[in-house]
């Protein structure tokens, strides 16, 4: 399983990558999606809108399961991954195969860069998915 040392973890299997300054990027982790199986849909309607810590800001629909996608760290939607966007041509299947890569969800403007330290580093969730 794959779980990068510069991301941040939820347990609730979210991960979230600071780029610099406020902006990050969300996605679901290696361990979700061999979990889910493979993905056929992704909704995100929350771009613009600012989503608090633990909120849904979007969901991921599985071949046979529906889930919703937590925010890890309070933050504005700037974008949603138009590569993995069936309705714009994307392939939701990017996320089985490079979750942490091309298979990000969404493009962050963070409230409180300072949050992110509160979350799972690779070495406590590597733990919490044993």
């Amino acid at each position: 399983m794959n779980i990068p040392d510069n991301c941040r973890f939820t347990e609730d299997h979210e991960w979230v990558r600071l780029e610099g300054g406020n902006t990050a990027y969300v996605g679901i982790t290696d361990f979700a999606q061999s979990e889910l199986g493979e993905l056929v849909y992704v909704e995100v309607e929350t771009v613009g809108e600012t989503v608090a810590a633990g909120g849904i800001f979007g969901a991921v629909e599985a071949v046979k399961t529906t889930s919703d996608l937590f925010m890890p760290v309070t933050g504005k939607v700037l974008e949603f991954n138009a590569d993995i966007d069936d309705s714009k041509g994307g392939d939701p299947g990017l996320i089985n195969s490079d979750p942490y890569g091309k298979g990000w969800i969404v493009k962050i403007e963070l409230s409180n860069p300072a949050d992110v330290d509160k979350l799972l580093d690779a070495a406590a969730y590597k733990e919490h998915t044993k």
